[in-house]
């Protein structure tokens, strides 16, 4: 899901994995975890009919957001679920299809950047999450139930990072605290590009 060029599933395909989908056992999860069912906001029904499906989901342009590429830059863009990555010798670029938050309110727009990368991340619900979900952990070591997958980008705002999930089915939907999450294997990709003072813009 990186670079310019995409390939277009066909209907057979989708028809098939979808069938897989609805097929497939459901899961037990635990409603106490911060990885279960409850923290993701159910989608649409997937046999309405839906007019734009993934034409928001396309390649950009930086110049209209950026004034240079200094660092190299990360664009998040709420309304598609989608982040961008452009290198700072605009030898490549990279767009990658993201979680985001559950709700207008724990969102925030606007530009800041990079202030720490960590490989491992350990994570602690912020006090208004606790607030919000008083049976959570006070914290979580890194491994398969940290919210946080493999690696985090931590952001000059307060709480806010971008981060990878081990919970795959929060990728592409409203499932956040306020973060933007990539798949682990993507956020790894995107931790050895970016570095500290990376600018990133969320629209």
């Amino acid at each position: 899901m990186s670079d310019q060029r995409f390939l277009k599933p066909s209907r057979r395909s989708f028809l098939a994995g979808s069938a897989a989908m609805v097929a497939a056992p459901a899961v037990a999860q635990d409603t106490t975890s911060v990885n279960s069912a409850d923290t993701t906001q159910g989608e649409r029904d997937l046999t309405e009919s839906v007019q734009r499906n993934i034409s928001s989901f396309r390649a950009l342009d930086w110049q209209p957001y950026f004034s240079d590429l200094k660092n190299g830059a990360v664009l998040v863009d709420i309304d598609s679920r989608a982040l961008h990555y452009w290198a700072e010798d605009e030898s490549f670029y990279k767009l990658y299809p993201s979680s985001v938050p559950l709700t207008e309110e724990l969102t925030r727009r606007g530009r800041t950047k990079i202030v720490r990368k960590v490989e491992g991340p350990s994570w602690r619900p912020t006090p208004s999450m606790l607030e919000r979900n008083p049976e959570w952990p006070a914290f979580i070591g890194p491994g398969p139930d940290n919210p946080m997958g493999t690696h985090a980008l931590y952001l000059s705002w307060t709480y806010y990072r971008i981060h990878g999930t081990h919970d795959t089915r929060k990728i592409g939907r409203q499932s956040s605290n306020g973060c933007v999450g990539l798949y682990n294997e993507h956020i790894a990709e995107l931790f050895e590009l970016t570095k500290v003072g990376t600018q990133v813009l969320l629209i």
